[in-house]
């Protein structure tokens, strides 16, 4: 299970800094606290398939481009 809240972390990440977006402006967006987004990229917390579908959302990406290799 960590593995996959590893990887979904690092693309929540990558999609992120691509947009130039800090943590801060990610949770700020997508309406979810900056320590949560911070607990999400470093694989720490689970991430439920709403809040999926809100940093999607936000960072205009499908869900499944979270998911997929």
């Amino acid at each position: 299970m960590a593995d996959i809240n590893k990887k979904v972390g690092e693309k929540i990440r990558d999609y992120r800094t691509k947009k130039g977006w800090s943590q801060e402006k990610l949770a700020l967006e997508a309406e979810l606290h900056r320590a949560y987004i911070g607990q999400i990229e470093r694989g720490e917390k689970n991430l439920g398939l709403k809040n999926l579908e809100k940093i999607a959302k936000t960072l205009e990406i499908r869900s499944e481009d979270l998911l997929c290799e």
